[in-house]
């Protein structure tokens, strides 16, 4: 029988920050929820882009062409080949969708693994 996913239940199942949990896929992509905690470097992904929707906390994405602030219930989306820092201001929770296998860092050698919790 199917079943809404509830991304609360799902975001407390884990307290690591910065490593991804895919909670389902859209087409080829995955929806993940992560928690964010201080920087994460600087980075690009050069063939896709990179959607951010905060949904608890308060975020500020640097990049190259000026910084974005978000707050609960706004999201951004990072034009691919665009170099980028999400940064928490305290703990942030966030939904990220992304294309599988698509390293979080941009680099496979220094991306988290991403599970499906």
């Amino acid at each position: 029988m199917p079943e809404a996913v509830n991304l609360e239940a799902k975001l407390s199942l884990f307290h690591e920050p910065w490593s991804p949990k895919i909670v389902t896929t859209y087409n080829d992509n995955d929806i993940m929820v992560v928690k964010f905690e201080g920087e994460f470097p600087m980075h690009k992904h050069p063939d896709t882009d990179d959607f951010f929707l905060v949904l608890d906390g308060h975020v500020t994405i640097e990049t190259e062409e000026g910084d974005v602030e978000l707050r609960p219930g706004e999201l951004y989306v990072v034009p691919k080949g665009v170099m980028h820092r999400p940064i928490a201001h305290g703990e942030a929770k966030v939904l990220l969708i992304e294309p599988k296998g698509l390293p979080n860092s941009g680099d496979p050698a220094t991306a988290a693994t991403k599970v499906r919790i």
